[in-house]
This record gives structure tokens, C-alpha cells and sequence, in this order.
């Protein structure tokens, strides 16, 4: 090798490193996702959520769900409090009234989210606006027992309360809304609310950032998440819900899952890099293979037939026999020598003596060419007869 291929060799090493270190080194980006997987630790996971539960729910015995609620609700007959937490939770028409049969017989379902759309039950819910220039949230739960604590939160999100609800059957349980600079209320709304159905009951809430990792260790918040799941009964079955999850990891193939994470994605590299100094070194090694060239096959004889085979489906019978004539004549002025051009008695005669055949049977076969050339059109008969007379011409020539 010479010494400038082990300058860029050393070179490109250099780099790769360098750039190994960068990478491991630099500071790492907080990832503010909205994914409410239980599994992770990024500010918006319910990883802290997931550890606490049997925690604060001790006597409870909590099953994880991975499959659609319609699918787990369809088995057989469930009991217990299912919880929703995500972003934005959006049910079809057969998954929502499994539900609504689930709560019916006096279940609860606990749904924690931005995007609570049940028309189905009468309710809808809006973004809360305000036009304060400097303003902060508060959120509150309404019952005596929290003796109207007040809540803050100090990440920008999207503070969603409820628009229309079923007042016959609703309770509202918890309010949020905005104070100015001079801590007057501007805008307030129902963001947490308890709606009986049948034996028992839905409870909607709008701020699922309350259970996330960042709310949970950083503050109060962990007591105002605690109070609004109070109202789970700790003797029944705690359904958590992990199919409507905005981050559910999705791979779609091995190679994303190998750069999803950081120790595969520099193994992978790092065997990239392997193979091509492999492949730079033992190049060099071996000699390249040499290319077999195969001879030219002679496919006259394929085409001929291929020709035939088209004349003959298309019942192109003349053309055929024409061809047939023309090659057997060009045969006897390869093989014989003998002039084609004027075809007599003569001409008969020294063709029978050189090809072993009688002169009637000469005469005969050529009279039978005359005969296919005067005609316009032939029958299968007629070219099988005219092939038979060329292979008995043939034949006695062997």
C-alpha cells in the first residue's frame, strides 16, 4: 500500500473517533414528547406514575393492558376501574359502547386526556384561551376534603376544559383556569368531572400532565395527581390502559430499532467501519476473479423453427411451402453442383444419377413443385405432402 492510501486510512480512523466522541460527549437535548408510556423516563412518561401505583394502591391488584379495550372488554364479562392517560383519546362507536356496557354494570373508567370527544355521552371539550399577556394557571379539585388547594404548572401546554356536559347525571370535581398579574381570576372551567351511567360511572379529566414524570418530582403536583386518584375504590381490579399511548413504540424494522438505541447504533457503526478496512485490505490481497466468456450459441436453427411455427398458426401454408422449395433447391446447388436455373429433362437426368434416386421419381417431385407454385392458396394435406416427397428424396440420397 502506498503512503498516501495509509494517510487516508488514519485519517478516516481519526474521524471516526472524533466523531464517536462528539457524540458521546455533547449534551443531551431534553425530549419533551407527549408519549404517556409507562415505561418512559423523558418528562412526559409515566414512568414514576407506573412504580407508584401499587404504591398508593396496595390492596389493589393492577393488570396492564396492551390490546385494544374493545378486544380485552369483548373476552367476557370485566369488572374493575379501567384508566385511560394520554393526549388525546378518541374511541369508535363499537369501542365506545363496550365501554359505556362496561361502566353500565358498575364499573368505572377513569379518563385522563386533552382530547375527550364522547358526543355519545354529551360531552365535548374546548381549549381554554385567555388574553393576558402575563398569566398563570391554576388547577383545584372542589371537594371539602382539599380545603381548596390550588395548583400550578410551569411548562406551556394546551389547558383543555369541558364545553358541554350531561348536567343531569355530571358532577364536576375540579376546575382550572388563569389568574393576570393582580391574581384576578379571568378564566375558569370544568376540567375534571364524575358522569353516573347505569350502575356505574365515567370520570373525565382534561390535564393528563398532572401523572407525568415531570409533574410527579417537581413539586405539589404529586398531591393534586394523588387526590384525583382517590376516587379509584382500591378493592376492585385497576385496568391501566397502555394501547391508547401517543408514543407507542412502533418498529418498523430492525435497522431503526439498532439506531433507536444509542450502544447498538456505535456497534453498527463500528462494524461498518470493519468491513470496509476488510474490505480495503483484503481487496488488495486477492486477485480479482476473471469472467468466464461463454461462446456464441448458433440459434439459426431456433429461429428457423420459430419462424415455421408462426407460419404455420397463422395457416400461412403457401409461404411455408415456398420456403421449403427454395431450401431444398439451394441444398442441390451446395451439394450437387448443378445449375438451378433450368430445371429440364437433362437436368432431371444428372440429378437422378447423382442422388441415387430414378429419374421418374425426380421428375415426379418437380412437377409437384410446379403444381404448389401455380396455386394461391394450400391445404394442411397438400404441404404434408409436399414434406413427405422432400424427406423420400432425401432419404434415398443416405
Amino acid at each position: 500500500m502506498t503512503t498516501k492510501g495509509k494517510l487516508y486510512i488514519v485519517l478516516a480512523l481519526f474521524i471516526f473517533i472524533g466523531v464517536i466522541y462528539i457524540d458521546a460527549t455533547k449534551k443531551t437535548v431534553v425530549n419533551w414528547f407527549p408519549s404517556y408510556v409507562n415505561h418512559h423516563k423523558i418528562p412526559y412518561g409515566l414512568y414514576v406514575l407506573d412504580h407508584q401505583l401499587p404504591k398508593m394502591f396496595p390492596e389493589t391488584e393492577i393488570q396492564q393492558l396492551s390490546i385494544a379495550p374493545y378486544l380485552y372488554l369483548g373476552e367476557e364479562d370485566r369488572n374493575g376501574t379501567y384508566l385511560f392517560i394520554n393526549d388525546k383519546i378518541h374511541f369508535g362507536n363499537a369501542e365506545l359502547g363496550a365501554l359505556m356496557e362496561f361502566v353500565k354494570r358498575g364499573n368505572k373508567v377513569f379518563m385522563s386526556s386533552h382530547g375527550i370527544m364522547l358526543d355519545t355521552l354529551g360531552f365535548k371539550t374546548k381549549a381554554l384561551i385567555t388574553t393576558n399577556y402575563e398569566e398563570s394557571v391554576f388547577i383545584k379539585l372542589l371537594n371539602k376534603t382539599f380545603k381548596g388547594k390550588e395548583y400550578t404548572f410551569d411548562r406551556a401546554f394546551s389547558n383543555h376544559v369541558f364545553s358541554e356536559i350531561d348536567t343531569l347525571n355530571t358532577v364536576v370535581l375540579g376546575n382550572t383556569g388563569y389568574y393576570n398579574a393582580d391574581d384576578e381570576r379571568t378564566d375558569e372551567g370544568a376540567n375534571f368531572v364524575k358522569f353516573n351511567y347505569g350502575e356505574g360511572q365515567f370520570f373525565l379529566h382534561t390535564f393528563p400532565e398532572a401523572f407525568s414524570n415531570y409533574a410527579l418530582l417537581s413539586g405539589e403536583l404529586s398531591n393534586y395527581a394523588a387526590g384525583v386518584l382517590s376516587y379509584i375504590e382500591e378493592d376492585k381490579l385497576l385496568l391501566v390502559d397502555n394501547y391508547y399511548k401517543t408514543g407507542k413504540q412502533k418498529i418498523t424494522s430492525p435497522l431503526k430499532f439498532i439506531l433507536g438505541n444509542k450502544h447498538l447504533k456505535w456497534a453498527y457503526y463500528t462494524l461498518l467501519i470493519g468491513v470496509l478496512l476488510f474490505i480495503v485490505f483484503e481487496g488488495k490481497r486477492k486477485q480479482r476473479s476473471i469472467k468466464v466468456l461463454h461462446s456464441l450459441k448458433n440459434q439459426t436453427l431456433a429461429f428457423t423453427r420459430t419462424i415455421a411455427n408462426m407460419y404455420f398458426e397463422k395457416s400461412e401454408h403457401k409461404h411455408i411451402a415456398s420456403h421449403k422449395i427454395t431450401y431444398f433447391l439451394a441444398g442441390i446447388r451446395s451439394r450437387f453442383h448443378l445449375n438451378t436455373a433450368v430445371i429440364d429433362q437433362r437436368f432431371y437426368n444428372t440429378l437422378a444419377l447423382k442422388s441415387g434416386n430414378t429419374t421418374e421419381n425426380v421428375t415426379a417431385l418437380f412437377k409437384y413443385f410446379d403444381f404448389i407454385q401455380l396455386q394461391n392458396e394450400l391445404s394442411t394435406e397438400q404441404l404434408i405432402t409436399l414434406n413427405k416427397k422432400i424427406e423420400q428424396f432425401n432419404k434415398q440420397i443416405q
